[in-house]
């Protein structure tokens, strides 16, 4: 069955959405992240090492400004989407996750791969993330001091929460030995 125009438009309005949380985590943007997330946001991740469960859009909101602070720099490229309208109002996505995360304080750098698995909800016209669940596909850990590498530009050192600013969000995840 084809696609309505009403469809076409909902899918890329996702997109959007999807590729504006991605900027927003690797720029540190509180409030566009904020506006990106419905109130009552689920939020599961599953790494290799981790698991972060969480509810809500103050949890979601305090755990990524935690994780993506002035001490770190990450990339997140999400790729192929599969953005099903599942309602007038509601719809479901999945992506391809890569990303890399560095962490100077602690002198880790993860690469890695994962599959997310979204709901959307459209509230008051605009669509927000209801629910996002990832798990990896692959994770690389090094430490970064062993990559041969440097950080010459690292935006969330600007832009990120600095040190005194940062709460403890341990409570969210849990660590495999």
């Amino acid at each position: 069955m084809p696609f309505t125009l009403q469809q076409l438009s909902d899918i890329e309005e996702i997109k959007v959405l999807k590729h504006r949380y991605f900027r927003g985590i690797d720029t540190a943007n509180q409030a566009l992240l904020a506006d990106v997330f419905s109130e009552n946001v689920a939020c599961t991740y599953n790494g290799g090492t981790y698991r972060v469960s969480l509810k809500g859009r103050a949890a979601m909101l305090e755990f990524l400004a935690n994780s993506f602070h002035s001490g770190a720099a990450a990339m997140h490229i999400g790729i192929m989407p599969e953005v099903t309208i599942t309602g007038d109002n509601t719809a479901t996505g999945i992506w391809y996750l890569q990303d890399v995360f560095i962490d100077v304080e602690k002198d880790d750098h993860t690469f890695g791969t994962a599959i997310y698995t979204d709901t959307y909800r459209r509230e008051g016209g605009v669509w927000k993330i209801e629910s996002t669940y990832y798990d990896r596909v692959i994770e690389v850990l090094n430490k970064f001091s062993q990559t041969g590498g440097r950080l010459t530009v690292q935006r969330l050192a600007t832009t990120g929460r600095k040190p005194e600013e940062r709460t403890d969000i341990s409570h969210l995840i849990s660590w495999d030995s």
